[in-house]
């Protein structure tokens, strides 16, 4: 299966978007940069998962996307919570 047809995937990809657009006049630099890396880890790690041989290597590449996925949910809520956006942005 070609990880570009994976619901996950396509899903991820469009949070990563999703991210750069709305935050994308952010002036917390440090803030902007973590959430943006956050996630483009997330559909960037599913692709290289599922471009790897080994089941092994795919579960390791599944498992850091999911780290990231915690990751920038932390801080989508910190954002919420600094009042830098809020629901209707979403």
């Amino acid at each position: 299966m070609k990880y570009e047809n994976l619901d996950v995937w396509k899903k991820s990809f469009s949070l990563s978007l999703f991210v750069y657009q709305v935050f994308n006049d952010l002036r917390d630099f440090g803030l902007k940069d973590q959430m943006c890396r956050c996630a483009v880890s997330v559909p960037s790690n599913i692709a290289e998962g599922y471009e790897r041989y080994s089941d092994k290597e795919r579960a390791y590449f599944l498992s850091v996307a999911k780290g990231s996925v915690g990751e920038l949910k932390t801080q989508l809520m910190i954002v919420f919570e600094l009042g830098y956006i809020n629901h209707e942005q979403t």
